[in-house]
């Protein structure tokens, strides 16, 4: 038999690469002229650095357990874990 197993369906495609352009495009516009990547980052390295201050002797102790795991990024520029 050569029927065509589902005669109502629609064949339909995307360009997936296309719509992340437009969708990358369209992020970059919602952020608008006055968004600055690079103070954005300084503000989220300020941040990080205000969370973990502060930790008390057993928290400091966790906290570096953590680092020391991987589970946390350590504090060095361009930080992720390393799992």
């Amino acid at each position: 038999m050569d029927q065509d197993p589902a005669p109502d369906h629609i064949a339909f495609t995307i360009d997936l690469t296309f719509e992340e352009a437009r969708r990358r495009a369209e992020v970059v516009t919602a952020l608008g002229p006055d968004w600055d990547p690079v103070a954005a980052l300084r503000s989220e390295d300020e941040a990080y650095a205000l969370l973990y201050s502060g930790l008390d002797a057993e928290q400091q102790r966790t906290y570096d357990m953590l680092v020391a795991a991987g589970v946390l990024p350590g504090g060095e520029p361009g930080r992720a874990t390393s799992h």
